[in-house]
């Protein structure tokens, strides 16, 4: 037996290998809260303007466009679902002096009240005590904007669609005050229906 010992085959040696792991890093999870849902309209009340800068250039033009004690709104309709007939309502359910400017109608009924227009801003009687409310196209804005420069309004407010480069430059050159264009808290630049309380109430008319 001794003399076959030497050729069997030997057990393989046992060898331990000692392999010292890392350390894992606690894994550290970062919530990442989901994007704001953006919202895009025309009066959009949470909306804000890009710039401090650029309410402290507008605010006072704003309120000298309500300094004025009479307003006139070119574009008033009588359709309840234009914006004509909102900027219009919303001087009235103000207790401003306005007058609705509309060659088509002859009057516009807000609630129960029949308010007489007129054809055209030549029919205003003190166009120096009042300023202008416009929405209408950018043609019939500038138009309409040389008129009022001829016969002394003071002040402008041309709501968003109404203006083209053209007619804001120009409305910027020859008026006292005009307010369109950026700014403001609505989401399309200056509307009465978003910015026209604060500024009454700078003025303290609100």
């Amino acid at each position: 037996m001794s003399l076959f010992r030497h050729l069997l085959p030997r057990p393989a040696r046992s060898t331990s290998l000692f392999v010292t792991a890392p350390l894992l890093q606690p894994r550290v999870l970062i919530q990442i809260p989901p994007r704001p849902q953006e919202h895009h309209h025309h009066l959009d009340l949470l909306a804000r303007p890009s710039s401090t800068a650029t309410m402290a250039a507008t605010d006072a033009t704003l309120r000298t466009f309500f300094q004025s004690p009479k307003f006139a709104v070119v574009g008033a309709s009588t359709n309840p679902d234009k914006f004509g007939y909102k900027v219009f309502k919303w001087y009235v359910t103000r207790d401003l002096d306005v007058t609705p400017v509309n060659p088509g109608a002859t009057a516009i009924k807000i609630g129960d009240e029949e308010l007489p227009t007129v054809g055209s801003l030549s029919d205003i009687a003190d166009p120096a005590d009042t300023s202008v409310s416009f929405i209408t196209p950018p043609p019939v804005t500038l138009e309409t904007l040389k008129l009022a420069k001829e016969l002394g309004f003071p002040a402008v407010f041309l709501q968003p669609g109404t203006f083209d480069d053209e007619v804001l430059e120009f409305a910027r050159d020859n008026f006292k005050a005009a307010v369109a264009g950026d700014g403001g808290w609505g989401s399309e630049g200056w509307c009465v229906l978003v910015d026209g309380d604060r500024g009454l109430k700078a003025v303290g008319k609100l």
